[in-house]
């Protein structure tokens, strides 16, 4: 595998791990505050970046490649409010999409086309992310100020499998 390709895949790995750690302080964070609905959803979405993780950790094992552990950055675990955990969410998803939308051009110019079939399911998989982040914000933004709204999205948000 062309060694800048592996270097982005392995980097995105430790942003998959990276984006479970953010979810988790912010389930913190809204567990904290009192909205176990929106804690359980951060928590289940903490799940799927590791799964994230593991599908390019898997890809990588498959071609016989070596993974290197990087570290992980400290994360902020303090918020203004229930919205500010989600506005800040969503330009989380926003900043992936870009990293893998260049490890997707990359594979592209490379005609790594295994790399390129792997990394389209991220492609999907982030319009998914950004559509529901979104929705979260808008959502919340028209119940800003509401506790009685709040309090049934946070109901809603706890529903949420996985």
């Amino acid at each position: 595998m062309n060694k800048e390709l592996l270097k982005g895949l392995v980097e995105q790995i430790n942003l998959e791990l990276q984006s479970a750690y953010i979810y988790f302080g912010m389930a913190s964070y809204l567990e904290e505050s009192g909205f176990a609905g929106f804690s359980h959803w951060m928590k289940v979405q903490v799940k799927e970046e590791v799964s994230h993780a593991m599908r390019i950790y898997d890809f990588l094992q498959e071609r016989g490649e070596h993974i290197e552990m990087l570290p992980f950055e400290k994360v902020d675990v303090d918020y203004d409010s229930v919205l500010d955990v989600w506005e800040k969410s969503l330009v989380h998803e926003k900043f992936i999409t870009a990293s893998i939308d260049k490890l997707a051009n990359l594979a592209f110019d490379l005609k790594d086309f295994s790399a390129m079939g792997m990394l389209q399911w991220f492609v999907d998989e982030q319009v998914e992310e950004e559509d529901h982040f979104g929705g979260a914000v808008a959502q919340l933004q028209m119940a800003e100020g509401k506790g009685s709204t709040m309090l049934m999205l946070d109901r809603e948000f706890g529903r949420r499998e996985g």
